[in-house]
């Protein structure tokens, strides 16, 4: 593998990456940040019409995508395309793939067909709303799935009508919940020594994602609505001013009231029949929470955090996203880590959220460029160099 292993723990793992945009894309990452060789199959670029969805190929939304990865353009809608692709299949663990659903079977490069060249292969599959079903021929994008997956319907303040959330939270869910299929189907490899399609699509990891609000219909036939920046059931959680901005408090139970209530001075809440027990508070929302507002307004922000952290009250500032990074916990943490771009230069990206104490992850490469690495990997699968100067010269790679 020519270029740097980011770690060993997916190492001898390769994986054909079809994906684009984010979804896919963020599955791949997860694999690729572990060590896995992933090599990004992509549309020679004389084929290509116009700028892709992913946004420019320099552009940080791409960069931090694609790291650690190779790259290897190969029309598949040339049957030469995909005989070269089948072959690196043979050799193959893993194809994650975003298309149509119906893309595949058109390209010849489904499941069964997979499946017929190599028994142990994954092929993970994500889509908008499933690989069937009565829209299965519906695009799907990250918005669509938050409007239907009810997100938009809890999100924003109450009257104001839906609201999106400011994060493609389907597509990373979905790409999150590919990859742990993936991480999956491997293990069962071991046992049945036979590999399996996983599926997954925006809409069902954007429902998934509901979790207690989801319950609350499920279980109880209550429908959630709007509530703004307070917490549906933990009351008062929520957004409170102070006298240079905001903060988050969060108030859950009897035992945090009781310490929130001291540490503001306001003793007199906690036998207050208004605010006393969490079924009172629910009620009188609304006037609790201006009295409270009346109090945070007299100090800065980061006195009430220091402050009600003491007192054992969860407690947070609001930030930027300029901020979040400066934070000397999330210096700590190291949620951004640098690598160094031909093109860019030193770069930060954001760095994996899970910690291996052995096998950590690592940003050992910045993306490629497109069939940077074209040359090795059909070398790599037996083909010749004759034999990848004529593909080249009849625009198969």
């Amino acid at each position: 593998m020519p270029i740097p292993a980011a770690s060993s723990t997916l190492a001898g793992l390769r994986v054909l990456d079809l994906t684009r945009v984010r979804a896919g894309p963020t599955c791949v990452r997860q694999l690729a940040d572990w060590g896995a060789d992933v090599i990004k199959v992509e549309m020679p670029p004389a084929l290509e019409s116009g700028e892709g969805l992913g946004g420019p190929r320099h552009g940080p939304d791409f960069q931090n995508l694609h790291r650690n990865k190779r790259s290897l353009t190969l029309n598949l809608k040339a049957p030469e395309g995909v005989e070269i692709f089948r072959r690196l299949v043979a050799k193959a663990d893993v194809v994650v793939e975003n298309f149509r659903p119906d893309v595949k079977s058109r390209l010849g490069i489904d499941y069964e067909a997979l499946k017929a060249v190599n028994k142990r292969i994954i092929l993970a599959s994500i889509s908008g709303f499933g690989q069937d079903g009565p829209y299965v021929n519906r695009p799907g994008f990250d918005q669509i799935a938050q409007g239907m997956g009810g997100l938009m319907s809890i999100t924003g303040l109450p009257g104001q009508g839906p609201v999106r959330v400011g994060i493609p939270v389907a597509d990373l869910c979905a790409g999150i919940f590919a990859a742990q299929g993936i991480l999956l189907a491997l293990i069962e490899r071991e046992k049945s020594g036979e590999g399996q399609w996983v599926q997954t699509s925006l809409l069902q990891a954007q429902i998934f994602m509901l979790d207690f609000q989801a319950a609350r219909w499920l279980v109880d036939k209550e429908v959630p609505k709007q509530a703004g920046n307070n917490h549906p059931t933990s009351i008062p959680t929520g957004v409170f001013p102070t006298s240079d901005g905001h903060i988050n408090i969060a108030v859950a139970g009897g035992a945090i009231w009781e310490r929130f209530a001291k540490a503001v001075g306001r003793e007199d809440w906690i036998t207050n029949p208004l605010y006393a027990k969490a079924a009172d508070r629910s009620k009188n929302r609304d006037a609790l929470n201006a009295e409270i507002a009346e109090v945070t307004k007299t100090r800065s922000s980061a006195e009430w955090v220091d402050l009600l952290n003491e007192a054992g009250v969860p407690t947070g500032p609001i930030y930027s996203i300029d901020q979040v990074f400066a934070d000397p916990q999330v210096q700590h943490l190291k949620m951004s880590a640098a690598v160094e771009s031909p093109v860019r230069g030193r770069m930060e990206l954001v760095a994996q959220p899970i910690v291996l104490s052995r096998t950590p992850a690592s940003l050992a490469a910045p993306p490629p460029e497109a069939g940077q690495h074209t040359d090795e990997v059909l070398a790599e699968a037996g083909y010749t160099p004759a034999e990848i100067a004529d593909f080249r010269a009849r625009q198969i790679v």
